[in-house]
């Protein structure tokens, strides 16, 4: 089964639009604007919505973030749409940015958005693609942390993120669902750096020290120097002569 309906959650105005709480939007946004969707409001549903080549909604609650389910649950009760042909995507306190996660059902980890279309379509079963935007530091809550612009490094790696979930985003909406969470939850490794080398010096064999040769005597040399006489040994006559 496939997604019919692609909700993005944020809050309208201005003044919120660049807040880590309109993740939702800004997919949204980007997958009309690379299709070539328009997003127009439509009071009958109080959201901006638009519709794909292949007939799969595309929908921008204009409620806040608190109202969120009121669109959803008129939409999909209008062309009776099942929860599991629904795909909500929102901010996720929970990830790092530049994490996206795909999931069916579960908790709703205090998400006003979520908790008011769970509320409103009586049902956990919708799909939901979670955009990372890292925890508050301590000391700080997350109503006003979701609330503020992300710094351009954290902005750069949710886009990231939104970049990876866009080009799986067909397979989801064709109904691969687990062909989708197998890519999208794959972290990509940078290829391990190889170690230089190491040359090992070549071992010097001790140098041998060759036995000192006696320079030989030519023979010429030997024969014509005199042969070593013994002393003659001289007794007692030979002293005192003979008598």
């Amino acid at each position: 089964m496939g997604i019919r309906l692609v909700v993005g959650l944020g809050n309208p105005g201005k003044e919120y639009e660049r807040t880590r709480h309109n993740a939702g939007f800004w997919l949204v946004e980007r997958f009309a604007q690379a299709n070539g969707i328009a997003l127009r409001k439509d009071p009958k549903f109080k959201a901006l919505v638009g519709k794909t080549a292949g007939g799969v909604w595309l929908l921008q609650p204009q409620t806040f973030m608190n109202l969120s389910g009121q669109p959803v649950q008129m939409l999909a009760g209008f062309f009776k749409l099942k929860p599991e042909e629904v795909l909500v995507v929102h901010d996720e306190l929970d990830f790092e940015p530049g994490v996206a996660r795909l999931k069916q059902g579960g908790g709703i980890a205090g998400h006003n958005g979520l908790k008011d279309i769970s509320q409103r379509l009586a049902s956990h079963d919708y799909w939901r693609l979670r955009l990372g935007v890292g925890k508050p530091p301590p000391g700080r809550e997350g109503a006003d942390y979701v609330l503020e612009k992300p710094p351009a490094e954290e902005k750069s790696a949710i886009d990231a993120a939104i970049d990876k979930a866009l080009a799986l985003l067909p397979a989801m909406l064709a109904g691969d669902m687990q062909g989708a969470m197998n890519k999208l939850h794959t972290e990509e490794k940078p290829p391990a750096k190889k170690e230089p080398e190491k040359k090992t010096p070549p071992v010097k064999e001790p140098v041998k020290k060759e036995p000192e040769r006696k320079a030989a005597v030519p023979a010429a040399e030997a024969a014509a120097k005199p042969a070593e006489t013994k002393p003659e040994k001289k007794g007692l006559f030979g002293i005192f002569g003979k008598k």
